[in-house]
This record gives structure tokens, C-alpha cells and sequence, in this order.
């Protein structure tokens, strides 16, 4: 294999692209995750603090 074979292989870049966007999406997946654990300790939350009142 010559070193034009090398510079011209393109098999390594397209692994390297799959891997970058496979990270991408898992920051989006993590983020997103984050943002709606927040909303819905809230709405347990204040499912709670009802139902307490309620049976107060």
C-alpha cells in the first residue's frame, strides 16, 4: 500500500464522522433528559404537596 492509497482511503474519516455525530446526539440526548427530569420532579412535586393538603 502506498502512501497515495493512504491519503486517498477515506474509510477512516467516514468512521471518525459516524463517531463525532454518535457523540452529538448523545449530548442531545443527555440535555434533554436533564431539562425534562427538572419538569417532572415538579409535577410529582406538586402532586404531593395536593394530595397531602387533601388528606389534611
Amino acid at each position: 500500500m502506498s502512501i497515495t492509497n493512504l491519503i486517498m482511503n477515506e474509510e477512516g474519516a467516514t468512521a471518525l464522522e459516524y463517531g463525532l455525530l454518535a457523540a452529538l446526539i448523545a449530548v442531545a440526548i443527555i440535555g434533554s433528559v436533564q431539562l425534562l427530569s427538572t419538569a417532572v420532579q415538579g409535577v410529582f412535586s406538586n402532586a404531593a404537596t395536593e394530595m397531602n393538603a387533601a388528606m389534611n
